[in-house]
């Protein structure tokens, strides 16, 4: 670690922004184009976790089996996700030095893995067992658990995201 920085590898992050690429989109119209695509991509991820979350919840959509609004859903999460990982990425390059010091980014960071965590404990424990209780209403307590955690570390990962810019 760098006695000026408490981040490790402070080379690569100036490495990485000093790229070609990392450059070029910094400078050009291309970093106004990912981030619109960014807000794009987020939007589109929250919001069809907000509808699986809602449904979660007992809150909305009951008529509809919760395995269905889920695997329904879950394709429009990841092809989202992926579109906002890929730009985010190439926002990230073009100050990468910076942002990675950044507490509100390293916070987005967190949140992002807890929603994931949480992501993967409702798919590998929670909705295994959907066949008792998808249509049910209200939904069993972990289901409704999982679902709120979801939506606030959602909210606190676009809170973060916006924070990033301006903090700076």
């Amino acid at each position: 670690m760098n006695e000026e920085t408490s981040v490790p590898f402070p080379e690569f992050w100036n490495w990485i922004q000093a790229l070609p690429l990392s450059e070029h989109i910094g400078f050009t119209w291309w970093f106004p184009f990912l981030e619109s695509l960014h807000v794009l991509a987020v939007g589109l991820v929250v919001g069809s976790i907000l509808m699986v979350d809602l449904r979660l919840l007992g809150k909305t959509a009951l008529s509809i089996p919760a395995s269905r609004m889920t695997r329904e859903m879950i394709r429009w999460t990841w092809g989202a996700f992926v579109l906002a990982a890929i730009t985010g990425l190439g926002l990230f390059m073009t100050r990468a030095a910076a942002y990675i010091e950044n507490p509100a980014f390293q916070i987005k960071l967190v949140l992002l893995m807890l929603a994931g965590c949480n992501m993967a404990w409702f798919q590998f424990r929670t909705l295994r067992h959907v066949d008792q209780w998808d249509t049910a209403s209200p939904p069993p307590q972990a289901a409704r658990i999982a679902g709120g955690a979801s939506l606030l570390l959602w909210i606190g990962v676009i809170f973060a995201g916006r924070w990033v810019g301006h903090i700076i």
